[in-house]
């Protein structure tokens, strides 16, 4: 019985790890698993028998967690995107610009992974969507079918890393920080990962051009009448603009201190210069295709107005969800509303917004929302007994005791997450092992914003890994299984088995393990703002010390003339008056002996 009670922690996560393993689903596990050993504690005279009052307020706590309320909206706007067939639009479009290159096609799914991904923030809506549209396309012109289905599932989890993700806001809950400054972290990292996976394809398409073959002449159908590709044009367009958006993000400082008014640059933050600089670019663009389209001065080709109507509308709403938040203007929160509603808007401009589609949307986020709740109340009771037996110490002694200080702690902890994410999502991880591994990480001085982006960015394998990934199950779903004729060229198509699906998701799994240990080694590459800490030790508060005036009830705030008042300064005794005795002043104490009282009476003193 002694070593039960002193052994209570690691027998109690044992006990987690083995309801989980018979395949209870995980909200009924943390909370049957924090309840029974809770009342085990209670019976062992372990823990207080009042511990289990605070259960409610914590329950209570939870629903009144504003953070929460963006993982419905954004959920919500993702859903709406999705069914609206915003992701088709932008394939076909991309598709067709990219399609003359070798592998154009996988190029252009990942760029679209990424806008889907920064539109709605939800895995399996990208992956389906572009598994449904993209995958028979990529199939039918020959491209090797494990680089297919490896770069719609990778570029469908780019909506872990990217804003709004919904892990990160998870995170940034859990970590006891502002979902802002975690989307402002993990902005760079994102589309640095985006890179890598272009760049992965362009290696297929050069040293092995069978993989992944350009787009035949007879399917680029966005083309001008006498035959040409428009593209110069979409080039003067591009390079117009983007030199715009430079230029605005080289002289930012000095716009933002005209319009404040000031004589000299204001600093402002990275983030801000390049969300705003974008935002101009983006504008500028649709502007001159709009006036080129009006007023019909055949400026741009085809192509070129082609790209810029249907990329515009989703950069616009990235520029209003993610910019309000970088900026200031709106919590996440409120930016998640924003962004719900400017979805319905979209939808309804495309006219594709109907009755069944807002209820099936409605009804996805409200799953969603609900599964997200238990399980956080089932870890709210899980913590409560687990951090009533003293369960936070045990794993601080268990990761602080590691060799290699810090990078000994981040390997360590990754290669746990790796391993995890075989078995577990990111809802699960984020609740279960995030809480325990988040005060430690504090007490070894690491940034909670970076080590959230670095766990966000980790938490994505659990999503590819062979063989329990989360996407790869989702592109299983919608890849064809059985051998059928192609509508356009009438030649049978092999299915793609699910030995092929895993073997294409190892090199995107290869490249997300060399991104986490690129942010260990270059921590500079997530965004934060350094926030000053105050030694709390070595602050010293001055309080002033009144002198007593002398004539007894000497009152310093009442006016000068009246009874019990001092004299004002530099005013004489009347005449005839009586001198009075002198009276001593007393010595007035200086301000390390009223510092050293003050730390005495509230014991603030260093021990």
């Amino acid at each position: 019985m002694a070593f039960i009670t002193q052994n209570l922690a690691p027998i109690m996560f044992g006990g987690l790890i083995f309801f989980l393993l018979l395949g209870f689903p995980v909200a009924f596990s943390l909370g049957a698993c924090g309840l029974f050993f809770g009342f085990v504690g209670i019976e062992l005279g372990v823990l207080p028998e009042s511990l289990m009052q605070a259960l409610p307020l914590r329950i209570y706590g939870i629903m009144q967690n504003d953070t929460l309320l963006a993982i419905p909206f954004f959920t919500l706007m993702g859903l709406i995107l999705e069914r609206s067939g915003m992701a088709e639009d932008l394939l076909d479009t991309i598709g067709q610009l990219f399609g003359p290159l070798r592998g154009g096609l996988a190029i252009a799914v990942v760029l679209v992974g990424a806008l889907l991904a920064a539109t709605t923030g939800v895995v399996a809506a990208s992956v389906i969507s572009m598994g449904l549209i993209s995958l028979p396309i990529m199939l039918r012109y020959g491209y090797d079918r494990r680089l297919a289905t490896g770069v719609i599932a990778a570029s469908g989890t780019l909506a872990q890393i990217i804003p709004p993700s919904l892990v990160l806001i998870v995170l940034a809950d859990q970590l006891g920080r502002s979902v802002g400054d975690m989307y402002k972290g993990a902005f760079i990292p994102g589309f640095i990962l985006t890179g890598f996976y272009i760049l992965y394809v362009i290696a297929v398409a050069v040293f092995k051009p069978k993989n992944a073959p350009a787009l035949p002449i007879e399917a680029r159908t966005i083309r001008e009448d006498d035959g040409r590709s428009g593209l110069p044009s979409l080039v003067a367009l591009t390079v117009i603009c983007t030199a715009a958006a430079i230029g605005l993000g080289e002289y930012y400082d000095h716009v933002v201190a005209w319009w404040r008014g000031s004589t000299e640059p204001v600093r402002v933050a990275t983030d801000e210069t390049i969300v705003v600089s974008m935002a101009f670019g983006v504008i500028l663009a649709f502007v001159a295709a709009v006036v080129n389209k009006v007023t019909r001065l055949g400026l741009l080709s085809r192509i070129a107005e082609r790209v810029t109507f249907v990329l515009i509308p989703p950069l616009l709403l990235i520029f209003l969800v993610l910019g309000t938040i970088f900026l200031g203007i709106a919590t996440p929160t409120e930016g998640g509303a924003m962004g719900a509603l400017g979805a319905i808007i979209m939808a309804a401009a495309r006219g594709r917004l109907t009755f069944s589609l807002l209820k099936q949307g409605l009804n996805t986020t409200t799953k969603l929302s609900c599964f997200v709740v238990f399980i956080l109340v089932g870890s709210t009771v899980f913590s409560l007994s687990f951090q009533g037996v003293d369960g936070p110490r045990w794993v601080e002694h268990l990761l602080t005791s590691l060799p290699g200080g810090q990078v000994g702690f981040l390997i360590v902890v990754n290669i746990l997450i790796f391993f995890l994410a075989f078995f577990l999502d990111f809802f699960e991880l984020s609740f279960i092992v995030v809480p325990l591994l988040a005060p430690v990480a504090d007490k070894l001085g690491i940034d909670l914003i970076w080590f959230g982006v670095l766990l966000g960015v980790n938490m994505q394998t659990s999503f590819m890994h062979p063989p329990f990934g989360f996407a790869l199950f989702y592109l299983r779903s919608v890849a064809p299984i059985r051998e059928y004729v192609d509508k356009l060229t009438k030649k049978t198509i092999a299915p793609v088995t699910t030995m092929q699906i895993y073997w294409g998701a190892v090199p995107f799994v290869i490249i997300q393990v060399v991104m986490v240990g690129l942010i260990i080694a270059f921590p500079g590459i997530v965004s934060r703002d350094k926030e000053e800490k105050i030694d709390l030790d070595k602050v010293k508060i001055d309080m002033p010390v009144l002198q007593d005036f002398g004539g007894g009830n000497n009152d310093p705030f009442a006016t000068p003339g009246a009874p019990g008042a001092p004299a004002a300064p530099g005013a004489s005794a009347p005449a005839g008056a009586a001198s009075e005795p002198e009276v001593p002043v007393p010595e007035v104490p200086s301000a390390d002996d009223e510092q050293k009282k003050l730390d005495e009476l509230f014991g603030t003193g260093k021990k």
